[in-house]
Formats: structure tokens, C-alpha cells, sequence
């Protein structure tokens, strides 16, 4: 067996213009070591086919058909040759573990072959903690931990670059850890402990720091993301020691060798391969080199495929950077480099054979099979090669098995000719939104960070219809279904060719609105459509008023009384009723004509969180709950006139409704939240009298605080909106 096999079945892919920038969860809730589940369910991922940005793809040296994966922000992946998928290996990271869904770095020991690592850390921000190292003697099935006390960046510049971390070739019991901005740490007893070496670079509290570890022959290479491009300021250090660095000896120097992003080494020629940008990347780069080190004799020769800067055939200027490296292990002198940040001739991987004498390249020729992801077409006729191609692999027991990453997928070859997502297993998308239609051939509509709003017409298929388009959105702000009449939807996002659209035959097809207030273009948000779809409430902002529409977009009128930046709630019964949540004041309001007016109902409730939830039940006029995260969770029954506090629950971050159990007149609630001190997922089947935990924990998935809504036509079943690893849905076991 051999990995990667392109069969159709294998064959699962999503897409983002852009890396999985996500809205971060400021404060949590209290959550302790999960408890065990009090209702066995079965968790699997809808399929929407990676989605998010891949920063690294690791070969094993020697062991055939075994991968790892990383992203930013939706944790490390092993791939499982035997049933041709990507397994995850962070799920079991819980509530209060968000931060470290973002994988810095990974690394193997050639050694042996069952021992991975693993480097998270997802923002070196002040708000974000500190980062932490997982190592597995088991291939990532179990996993000891070793906090850091210093913090990683996996969802920041240079997120592509690396690998980080690194087994000494010399010695499996060290392990290198190169940082941002605490300089180059070291470990004795893989990994156990860490503690900062001498290193020759500086580093600073805003820098890149080690952007690269890469082991050649006995010798450790580092590159140094904080150099001005000269002499005086190296960019590579190495030591053969394992104790003293040295600045590399007659290093390219210059703008187009400013930053090393990635380093291969071939054993066979004893070269070491360096790709640099003038930036980390993966945006901001518009200059790049690659080089070669002869390390037997200390030769330095530039191997540059093509030199950026040139002139495009509409007068632009071709600018881009190199990214990802990647050589042969069978056949000396054949390395693969991609360029990256190309956005006017579009990225390639070059290829050469003679050791960067000549260069081909690998897009002019390449036929790209997007069929069970038709998303990755973008709304239009056909696939783009790349962008953001920073992780490139090459199989060491295949030598035309080539992968790359992109900003939404992983690519593969066994020809270098046909090229086709090699992604199944893997959904990194950030969700914003769920809808679970009450009839219909959909049974979900998800909106996401990057890559719009799906149609789901099978949770276990990436969407036939790809995203949605007409227009085409990125990033996804509002998705709302008319709840007396469920075949008409409304979507809110950004996007260059409108913000709104319209659905009548359940979200399959979209128009855009005929009109848009000036501000949807610069501040696009929530949206919602009343229970007969008669009406639209679009909102802004907290500085901009809320908009409201009577005749399906064409013409929009200002709501001055609509609370500014609130997202509006319609009634699922009465088309005449809307509520809306001012988290800046802690106030409900509602309105009875329609969302023409809106009027203060209950005061006095928490504020000053914008992640607060209002919720209506289905089927019911104006029986609203209200989860105001660490503040619990409210209901009201009068419409908002009163709120009275749900006791059973401690805290509620999101919640929403899916079928009634057999027997009870109230529909089944699905919260994240905790009903005493440990942040989860529960259901209640008793209108939130008693609730019983669902998820465990090996599936806790980081912070899942943005959506929550049961199938109103499949009783136990519940979608979650992660922030990473996608939708995950569950069902009784």
C-alpha cells in the first residue's frame, strides 16, 4: 500500500480565498478535565473537504504510506494509508485548550518510525496562552503534554514556514523548538522539558523569530526570520555540535533572500535547498530566491526557477515569493519548489531533476480533477492551481507522488500530470452559521469563515453544488430560513458582487437582491427573514443603524429604533414580530409591526459581550432564550417582556432546537455550555429541566461557541459549529 491512492472515493477537498482568519472566543467559561459522557453518540464531521489553509505536510522518512498534516487553526492530521483518509489527532483538545488547535510545527524521528510531535500554539498574542507540545511513542492515538512558557503563532505571518521543530539527527532523545520570539529551545528527553539555548540572533517581541530547523548529514540548520537581508544580519545558522551556531558561511544575502521559508536536504549530493521571501508570507510577499548549499564544501549557488518582477502580459509586475521545498529521497538532485503570493500569474510548483540547472513547471501541464469538490471552483468554471503554497511533500517511496498545500486544500499527483484534492478526512472550515431545514432535500445550511454558504443535501459528500454563488461570498455573516415557509432563505457575507441574496427552493439556488444599503459592502452582518418571508432585517454594526426591506431586497429603509449591531431574532410563528438582543446595554427589544419599530421590553440583563445568543424556540410565539455565556442562561415566554433564569445551567454559550423525543411536547435543546463547572455539549429532552452531556472527551474540538442546532426532522441529531475543524455532527449511539 502505498499513500495517497487518487481514487474517487479518496478524493475530498474544500476551499478558502483566504487562510481561516476566525473571531476568537476573549472569555471563556470555566472548564475543568471532561467528564465522561452521560449519552453515548457517534461524532462524525459533515463533509465539506478541507476549507482552510494546509501550513505543512510531513513524509515519513521510512515508513511507507505514513503523513501528517497541519493547519493554523483546525489542529494535525495523521493519514491512514489503510482506508485512504486523514485521521485527526487533537480532537480530544478541549474549551479552555482553544488556543492550541493551531499546530506551530511537527515533527518525526527517522528512528522510530510510531514517535510524532507536535507543536500548538495559535496567536502569540497577550490574550492568548502560552503554547504547548503533545509527543506520541503511538502515532498520535495517545499523547503526553508539556506546557510552554512561551507562546506559538500557527495562525499568524509566516504560518507556512518551517518546520519549527526537529528531532537532532544525531541524538532521538533531543528535540528542537524554534520560536517567534523567545529564541531556539531545546529539549533532552523528547520533549518532557524545554529550555532556551544560546543562539547567535536576537529576538524580538514582534518578529518571526526561527522560521525553519531542517537536519543535514549531523548538522542542524536554522533560519532566522528577523534579518534585514545583509551580511552584517544572517538569515541561517547551523550548528554541528549540538551546542555551539554559527552563522552559514557565504549566505545569500539581499532582498530576495531576506527570509528562509522552507529547507530540504538532499542526502544522496549532500545539498541543502533554501527557499526565501522578502516577507514570512503567506500574504506580503513580492520577492524570492532559491539557493543551494553544498555542505562537503561550503559552495553556495543560486538555482532561482524564475526571478520575480517581471512585467505580466496587462502591464503588472510579477511578484511573488518561493514557499515550499521539498527533494527526492530516491533520486538525487530532483527537488520541487513552489512559488507563492503570485496572484497575477497564478502560483506553480517548479520541478528539477538536475539539480536546479533547469526548472519545470508543474502548473503549465497539470489537469486539476475537482469533482467530488466543485466548491473549490469558486463560483466559476474551473479550479485555480494554488495560493498560499507553503507546504509542498514529495513521497520518498514514490518519486511522481507529489503534494502541495493551498489555502483550502491538498493536492496530489502520481503523474505529475493529473493533480486532485487528497484531503479526505480533513475540514478545517470556521463556521458561523447553521441552519437545519424542517422539510426539504437539505438537512443543512452552514455558513462559514472563508468560504460562504453550503447546501447539504448529504452530510457524508462535499456539497454537489459547491458553494454557494450568485454571488459569491467569503466569508459568510448572516444565513436565515423562513420558518412557515422554509424554501426561502436569505444570506448575508463579503463578497465584490453584492452582499445579500435570496433563495426560493431552500438555499440550492441563489439571486442576489436587487438593492443593498451603501454600508452592506464596507460592514455586511447578521440577516434575517420573518416566519412568511415577507420581511428582511439587515444589521450593521454598532455604528451603523439596522435595515429593513418589505420587498424581497429591492429597496431598503432605515429602522432607526432597531438596537445598532444587534442581530435581529424573527418570531417563527407571528410574521409580525422581531426581537433583537443590545449587548451593549443588556436590553430586549421587539417589534409587532414588522420590524418597522422596535421598543424596550426587559432591562437590566448582562452586557458588554457581543458573543451573548438570543434564540427563539420553533413553533412558538415569543418564547425566547438567552445565553449570556458565564452569566447563564434566561428564558422568556412573554416575548421579551420578562426573562426568568434557567437554574439548572451555569453557563450557556450557544443553544438551539431539533425534534421533540418521542412523548415530549417541547422540542429537544442543544447547548454548549455547563450545567455545573465543565464547559461541553448537552442535551435536554424536559424544556431544559435536566440536561445530560453528549460529547466526550476525545471530541471536545476546541471552542465551539458559535453555533449549536439540532435536526428538527431526526430526533438526537445535532450539528456544532466549530472553529476549525468544521461542522460536527452527532447522533445517538
Amino acid at each position: 500500500m502505498s499513500t495517497f491512492h487518487l481514487s474517487r472515493r479518496s478524493v475530498l477537498a474544500g476551499t478558502a480565498a483566504a487562510a481561516a482568519v476566525v473571531s476568537l472566543p476573549m472569555a471563556q467559561g470555566r472548564a475543568q478535565a471532561a467528564a465522561p459522557a452521560g449519552t453515548a453518540y457517534r461524532w462524525r464531521n459533515v463533509v465539506q473537504g478541507g476549507t482552510g489553509f494546509i501550513t505543512g505536510v510531513l513524509f515519513h522518512p521510512s515508513v511507507r504510506g505514513l503523513a501528517y498534516l497541519r493547519t493554523d487553526i483546525g489542529g494535525a492530521y495523521r493519514w491512514d494509508d489503510r482506508t485512504d483518509r486523514w485521521i485527526p489527532l487533537t480532537d480530544h483538545l478541549g474549551w479552555d485548550d482553544w488556543n492550541l488547535l493551531g499546530v506551530e510545527a511537527m515533527a518525526v524521528d527517522p528512528a522510530h518510525p510510531n514517535r510524532v510531535y507536535l507543536a500548538l500554539g495559535t496567536y502569540a498574542q497577550s490574550w492568548a496562552g502560552n503554547g504547548a507540545v503533545l509527543r506520541s511513542e503511538d502515532r498520535g492515538s495517545s499523547w503526553k503534554r508539556t506546557d510552554l512558557t512561551v507562546k506559538l503563532g500557527a495562525n499568524e505571518d509566516g504560518r507556512g514556514c518551517g518546520e519549527r521543530l526537529l528531532v537532532d539527527p544525531r541524538d532521538s532523545d533531543t528535540l528542537w523548538l524554534g520560536t517567534r520570539h523567545d529564541g531556539l529551545l531545546k529539549s533532552t528527553d523528547r520533549g518532557a522539558t524545554f529550555k532556551a539555548v544560546s543562539f547567535p540572533a536576537t529576538p524580538s517581541a514582534t518578529g518571526q523569530g526561527v522560521t525553519l530547523l531542517v537536519a543535514a548529514g549531523r548538522s542542524v540548520y536554522a533560519g532566522w526570520g528577523d534579518s534585514d537581508g545583509t551580511a552584517g544580519q544572517p538569515s541561517l545558522y547551523r550548528t554541528s555540535d549540538g551546542t555551539t551556531w554559527e552563522p552559514v558561511p557565504g549566505q545569500p544575502t539581499g532582498t530576495a533572500a531576506k527570509v528562509p521559508i522552507r529547507a530540504a536536504y538532499d542526502k544522496h549530493t549532500r545539498e541543502l535547498y533554501v527557499t526565501y521571501a522578502n516577507a514570512p508570507g503567506p500574504n506580503g510577499q513580492s520577492d524570492g530566491s532559491v539557493h543551494k548549499l553544498r555542505t562537503t564544501s561550503g559552495k553556495w549557488t543560486e538555482i532561482t526557477p524564475v526571478k520575480p518582477g517581471g512585467a505580466t502580459s496587462d502591464g503588472g509586475t510579477d511578484s511573488f515569493g518561493y514557499g515550499g521545498c521539498a527533494v527526492d529521497a530516491r533520486r538525487p538532485g530532483t527537488v520541487v519548489v513552489s512559488t507563492n503570493n503570485r496572484w497575477s500569474l497564478i502560483d506553480t510548483l517548479y520541478r528539477t531533476t538536475d539539480g536546479g540547472r533547469t526548472w519545470t513547471s508543474l502548473k503549465d501541464r497539470a489537469v486539476l480533477d475537482v469533482t467530488e469538490t466543485p466548491y473549490l471552483n469558486w463560483g466559476g468554471d474551473k479550479p485555480k492551481f494554488g495560493w498560499w503554497i507553503q507546504a509542498v511533500g514529495l513521497d520518498p517511496y514514490d518519486s511522481r507522488h507529489v503534494v502541495y498545500g493551498t489555502g483550502a486544500t491538498l493536492y496530489g499527483t502520481r503523474d505529475l500530470k493529473h493533480w486532485a484534492p487528497q484531503i479526505r478526512g480533513v475540514e478545517e472550515a470556521s463556521i458561523r452559521q447553521l441552519v437545519s431545514p424542517p422539510t426539504g432535500q437539505a438537512h443543512l445550511l452552514s455558513g462559514s469563515g472563508d468560504i460562504g454558504v453550503m447546501y447539504h443535501e448529504r452530510l457524508t459528500a462535499s456539497p454537489s453544488r459547491g458553494m454557494a454563488s450568485n454571488p459569491v461570498f467569503g466569508t459568510a455573516t448572516g444565513l436565515s430560513l423562513a420558518a412557515a415557509k422554509p424554501s426561502y432563505v436569505v444570506r448575508a457575507g463579503w463578497g465584490d458582487h453584492g452582499n445579500g441574496a435570496f433563495s426560493n427552493d431552500g438555499g440550492k439556488t441563489w439571486t442576489p437582491f436587487k438593492a443593498q444599503p451603501d454600508v452592506a459592502k464596507s460592514a455586511p452582518g447578521p440577516i434575517a427573514t420573518n416566519a412568511d418571508g415577507s420581511v428582511l432585517l439587515w444589521s450593521f454594526g454598532t455604528a451603523n443603524p439596522g435595515y429593513r426591506s418589505a420587498d424581497n431586497g429591492a429597496s431598503w429603509s432605515e429602522v432607526a429604533s432597531f438596537p445598532k449591531g444587534a442581530a435581529p431574532v424573527p418570531d417563527p410563528v407571528d410574521p409580525a414580530r422581531f426581537y433583537a438582543f443590545d449587548t451593549t446595554t443588556g436590553t430586549l427589544f421587539a417589534s409587532t409591526d414588522s420590524g418597522k419599530t422596535f421598543t424596550a421590553r426587559a432591562t437590566g440583563l448582562a452586557s458588554g459581550d457581543s458573543e451573548f445568543q438570543l434564540t427563539a424556540a420553533p413553533g412558538r410565539t415569543g418564547d425566547l432564550w438567552l445565553s449570556l455565556k458565564g452569566n447563564g442562561l434566561y428564558r422568556s415566554t412573554d416575548g421579551g417582556a420578562t426573562f426568568a433564569e434557567v437554574s439548572s445551567c451555569h453557563a450557556s454559550h450557544t443553544l438551539g432546537f431539533g425534534k421533540a423525543a418521542r412523548g415530549a411536547s417541547y422540542p429537544a435543546i442543544y447547548m454548549v455550555g455547563s450545567t455545573e463547572t465543565i464547559t461541553a455539549v448537552y442535551r435536554s429532552d424536559d424544556e431544559a429541566k435536566t440536561w445530560r452531556r453528549i460529547n466526550d472527551e476525545k471530541h471536545q474540538w476546541g471552542w465551539i461557541g458559535a453555533a449549536i442546532t439540532g435536526d428538527p426532522r431526526v430526533y438526537g441529531r445535532v450539528y456544532i459549529a466549530t472553529n476549525g475543524r468544521g461542522v460536527q455532527y452527532g447522533e445517538p449511539v
